[in-house]
């Protein structure tokens, strides 16, 4: 019998996914584990998809996209970051999930080495040995307010070092850069001869300061920025992202998405241009909702004398559990308490004691599960 590809096989399951399969059958869990908007899409986003299914838009697509959404989503970057991209620059993808996949297939060979954030969001480091290529982490610390170390990443730099991986809002730490360290990341690229993959997923959920893009300070086409529909206008399951670069880029993108998925669905495309060109004041009415939840569970965390990173934007906060494996932690939190959240630890080895809690969940949930979450710290003699 001949084996399973083994790049495959040796990967780990999401520790988030555990959880979420774990609490199944557990009567009046508080979910605090998966990012994931509690709203329901738009009103006007789902009276979009409806018609576009009335009026036939349930064929194949061209594999990049319908033109008219490839507009669409050059027009809003170019409107919100005062680029000049064409939609050429843009392929419409299954999720941003398959973009940032799509993306490290066509810019590493088998082999070549993907720096990558530790704590950072555990997709990457899966995607990345799909490829037979190989994750190297870079890690994100406290004391450099978890803001890439040039340092660190100059010694990790290798001759096979082929791709930099940075998230901004970040996943599940809440940074945002600032235009000096993301001037600074691009031209660290160019200097070491990288290609650059900027997750900006989380770029419209920002508390504090403003998001900057990649984009802006890619001179000689070597950034691919990463977006989806899925977080701004509570679309997940709608599955549409975006990827962004060169042509040339794009081109090879465009190729890869009739081996991966031929196309993604016309009627969310057509749900995902009316979002794009629609009312926008639901991003801001959810954004609200995620820092008054942000605001309660640092409160109830300060009460409790409970280490934790307030966030700048996306809608996670890191707490310091000080425990010593934070999977078994997650699980026991679960079992005696019924209290969802998911594992530091399967963000990288950096988070081995701590957990991340989504600000995305009721306001209930919220104020409930963090109390049961500190009561549970504070019993447990962690503090």
């Amino acid at each position: 019998m001949p084996k399973m590809a083994q790049m495959v096989v040796n990967q780990k399951r999401s520790g988030i996914r555990e959880i979420v399969e774990l609490s199944q059958g557990i009567e009046g869990v508080y979910h605090m584990e998966i990012g994931e908007p509690l709203f329901q899409t738009p009103m006007n986003i789902i009276e979009a998809g409806c018609n576009a299914l009335k009026e036939g838009y349930t064929k194949y697509t061209p594999n990049a996209g319908f033109m008219p959404l490839r507009k669409a989503i050059s027009d809003r970057l170019n409107n919100d970051y005062k680029l000049a991209l064409k939609p050429e620059n843009t392929v419409v993808t299954t999720g941003g999930v398959q973009a940032i996949a799509n993306a490290v297939r066509v810019l590493t060979e088998i082999g070549d080495e993907v720096l990558l954030p530790d704590p950072g969001w555990p997709n990457y480091e899966n995607i990345i040995m799909s490829t037979g290529a190989v994750p190297v982490r870079y890690t994100l610390t406290p004391e450099n307010g978890f803001l890439p170390s040039f340092e660190e990443l100059k010694k990790l730099i290798t001759p096979k070092t082929k791709v930099l991986i940075v998230n901004t809002p970040s996943n599940p730490l809440g940074v945002i850069f600032p235009e000096k360290t993301m001037k600074e990341i691009v031209s660290f690229v160019k200097e070491n001869d990288l290609f650059l993959i900027s997750d900006e997923v989380y770029e419209k959920i920002v508390f504090k300061g403003k998001h900057v893009s990649a984009l802006n300070y890619d001179t000689d086409d070597r950034v691919v920025a990463i977006y989806t529909m899925s977080k701004s206008y509570a679309m997940t399951g709608w599955r549409v992202g975006y990827a962004v670069a060169s042509e040339d880029i794009i081109a090879q993108m465009t190729k890869m998405q009739e081996a991966y998925v031929s196309c993604t669905p016309a009627v969310s495309q057509k749900a995902a241009e009316a979002a794009l060109t629609g009312p926008q004041d639901f991003i801001e009415s959810a954004k609200e909702s995620y820092l008054k939840n942000r605001d309660i569970a640092a409160s109830i965390l300060n009460e409790y004398g409970i280490d934790y990173f307030m966030p700048e934007g996306a809608f996670y906060m890191w707490i310091n559990a000080k425990c010593e494996d934070s999977t078994g932690f997650a699980k026991e939190l679960l079992l005696q308490r019924k209290v969802a959240v998911a594992s530091g630890r399967t963000f990288g080895p950096s988070g081995k004691s701590f957990i991340r809690i989504s600000l995305a969940s009721p306001e209930e949930t919220v104020k409930n599960g963090v109390r049961l979450l500190a009561e549970y710290i504070k019993e447990k003699n962690l503090l």
